[in-house]
This record gives structure tokens, sequence and C-alpha cells, in this order.
């Protein structure tokens, strides 16, 4: 399960912030997407609820593992949404959906995201289901419960002395996640919500829980044009993500966008 153990260790273990299937496989794709190390991702969205058409990827038991298939060599890679309330996501058994793995399988890696997805359904069953997870009050109590699963896992698998060592750096690293306000350590992800209120060709309100963004953004020459071609672009150190506009009157429109922070 190396590549959920990295996504703990390297922050991309995101509260969602809407409980509809499609924003939520939405929000997460964004966050792939964003992603400057992959190649040949494409539209991650689109492939996912393409995939999402012909077979549902709910596993049951309020976990589900959507994916995107990519050609040649690279790593497994994941992020992980966590949403409180549950998404209805027509699962197999029914049940909602607390947990969302999405992956990025490159062809070289499709026997290992196999063997991990099994290793995490093994784990649910294990634990009787994701009650802690669904039941969490903050992120942060997520975090702790996945990393017990996830080393649970590889110790058995390897020596003793060794398991030892890894629960011990994973947790150190896990710890050092980022969260609102905390720097980002190299290689790590954060990913906000960012609304952008545009009054004309020269005013714009940004609403943000990050500061850094609201003050790149505003002081971003040339915004409204990006901002009108409702396409991804580059406020410096963030890459702004479109997801949605709405026009209001007086010649007002509100812009919906992930800014994703990678350090």
């Amino acid at each position: 399960m190396k590549s959920l153990l990295n996504a703990l260790q390297e922050g991309r273990l995101l509260e969602l912030p809407d409980a509809d299937k499609g924003k939520a496989l939405e929000y997460l794709a964004h966050v792939i997407e964003a992603v400057p190390d992959l190649s040949g991702v494409g539209q991650v969205y689109e492939s996912v609820m393409a995939r999402e058409g012909s077979q549902n990827t709910g596993l049951g038991l309020g976990v589900a593992c959507p994916h995107v298939r990519a050609s040649g060599e690279g790593e497994l890679f994941c992020a992980v949404g966590w949403s409180p309330t549950g998404i209805d996501y027509g699962s197999p058994d029914g049940k909602k959906v607390h947990l969302v793995v999405m992956y990025y399988i490159p062809d070289s890696q499709k026997s290992i995201y196999l063997r991990e997805i099994s290793a995490l359904a093994g784990a649910i069953h294990r634990e009787g289901g994701i009650s802690a997870i669904a039941s969490a009050e903050d992120i942060a109590t997520v975090r702790e419960r996945l990393l017990d699963w996830v080393l649970v896992a590889i110790e058995a698998n390897i020596p003793e002395a060794k398991a030892r060592m890894i629960r011990l750096e994973a947790r150190q690293a896990a710890s050092e996640a980022p969260s609102a306000g905390r720097a980002v350590a190299p290689g790590q992800i954060q990913a906000v919500p960012a609304l952008i209120v545009s009054l004309g060709d020269s005013q714009n309100v940004v609403l943000c829980q990050n500061p850094q963004a609201v003050a790149a953004l505003e002081k971003m020459e040339g915004l409204a044009d990006k901002l009108r071609l409702q396409a991804q672009f580059d406020a410096a150190d963030f890459k702004l993500v479109f997801q949605s506009s709405t026009q209001y009157g007086l010649g007002r429109t509100l812009y919906q966008y992930l800014a994703v922070k990678l350090s």
C-alpha cells in the first residue's frame, strides 16, 4: 500500500467540499491534474466519469476507488478524499461512501494497483468497516485511522524490525502533513477552493481560506482575461483549476476555482 502511504505522508488526504458524487470526483481529479510530474493523464475527470458510467468503482463498506489509466511508465499515485456526510455513490451494497481513493495508474503499475486495492479491501474487512472514519470529527483522525490500516498491511509482509522502523517514520511524516496555515514540505500538496467575483476588467474580489492564494490572485495582472478563458493558469506558487462560473446582473461573474499549491 505504498502509494496510499505516500498520499498520507505528502498531504494528499483532503476533506471533500461537496457530497455530490460528480463534484467530489471532479475535486480529486483536479488535484491529480495539477501535479506536473504526471504524464499522459489527459482529462482525468472525464476519464473517471466515463469509467463510472460503465462500472461503479464503489468497493462497498463506505469506500470507493475511482481511477484513470495512463500509457507508459511512472509511479502509482493517489489522492484521497474524506466525506464526513457520505456520498450517494451507487455502490453495490448501497452504503454511502465516506472515503474516496482516486488512483492514477500507468500501464506498468496495473498489477501494483490491483495488489494495493486488494490490501485496502482486506484492511477494511478486518476492521469490520470504516465506522471510525465515517464518524471522525476531523481529518486528522481520519489520517490516523488510515495510517493504522496501511501500516498493519505493510507489517504483515516484512520483518518485525523493519516494520517498526517504517511505522515510526510514517507516523512522523504523517504528523507533518500540511494543514491550513502550515508550510508545505517538498512534494506535498495543498488544495483549497477559491471564489473570484469579477466586477469588470480591473476589479476582482477573491475569497479563499489561504491568504497566500488571495494575495497572489489579487496582485495578478490580466486576471480578468484568464477568468474569461475559464482555463487552468498559474498564480505565484499556485495552480488554479477552473470548476464553474455563474453569471449575475450588472456584468458580474462568480468563478469557482481549486487553488492547488505544489512546493
